[in-house]
């Protein structure tokens, strides 16, 4: 599941659990473009319930995308990544390097609060 919840004019909450095959990480990237339309200078909640490996589908449509995806981190200052998983926490801080512009941060799930109270500094 990937779920994309639009909170105010420049914040995105997602939510992320599951496995995603291709088509549903392809709706999962066209709803991420729809819902950051507008946006400048944003923040994103990520909220990693059950994390499972996309399948080599998925993968591949992400990097397909990945050019656009680069242009859609354009508008976004700030990403806090809520995970209990210690891989994913460090992966997400990494990636964030990938990105230029975007300071991404990884709390515990049960951080919900510091998470958001960073977002908003």
């Amino acid at each position: 599941m990937f779920k994309v919840t639009r909170i105010n004019e420049n914040h995105l909450d997602i939510e992320m659990s599951g496995k995603l095959n291709s088509e549903q990480m392809e709706n999962a990237l066209d709803e991420l473009v729809s819902k950051s339309e507008g946006i400048e200078s944003g923040r994103m909640l990520y909220d990693v319930v059950d994390y499972n490996l996309p399948s080599l589908g998925a993968i591949g449509i992400e990097f397909s995308r990945f050019p656009s995806m680069l242009r859609l981190m354009r508008k976004f200052d700030r990403a806090a990544v809520l995970t209990d998983k210690a891989w994913l926490k460090m992966v997400s801080e990494i990636e964030g390097g990938l990105y230029p512009g975007i300071e991404i941060k990884a709390f515990s799930r049960d951080q919900k609060v510091e998470a958001e109270d960073w977002l908003s500094s």
